[in-house]
């Protein structure tokens, strides 16, 4: 069975999208922990980030590099912080958030509760600032 994350790159459940290229899929988390808190995936599922082929890991690296650049300069923030868990999903996946303060990486805090309003146009201001 296909998990939800793979799903969504074929476009059979809607996400807040914020950039894709060949391999590689970027959207925004529906539970964010701050706004612009963005997941990035492989489009190949692969349950465990670590069990990614060299080549795959590296271009999925790199387009998160990418995207969190534009997280920078569309949210304000000090920096992206990036982290890795795996539980949830089984589908390798990366964590962008936006970071004030250490304790933004806190997956135990309340999440936020937005618009679909709030989650288009953040993910409109980060496609904005990815490269063409």
């Amino acid at each position: 069975m296909a998990s939800i994350f793979t799903r969504i790159v074929r476009g059979e459940i809607p996400s807040y999208k914020v950039a894709e290229n060949e391999h590689c899929y970027a959207f925004l988390d529906i539970h964010p922990l701050n706004e612009g808190h963005t997941l990035v995936i492989p489009k190949r599922e692969v349950d465990y980030l670590f069990d990614l082929d060299e080549e795959t890991y590296r271009q999925l690296m790199q387009f998160a590099k990418q995207v969190a650049v534009a997280i920078k300069a569309a949210v304000p923030c000090l920096r992206v912080g990036v982290a890795v868990l795996g539980l949830e999903v089984p589908h390798a996946h990366v964590h962008l958030l936006p970071l004030h303060t250490a304790h933004d990486l806190d997956f135990a805090r309340p999440k936020l509760a937005l618009t679909p309003e709030q989650f288009q146009r953040m993910a409109q201001a980060i496609a904005a600032q990815m490269p063409r």
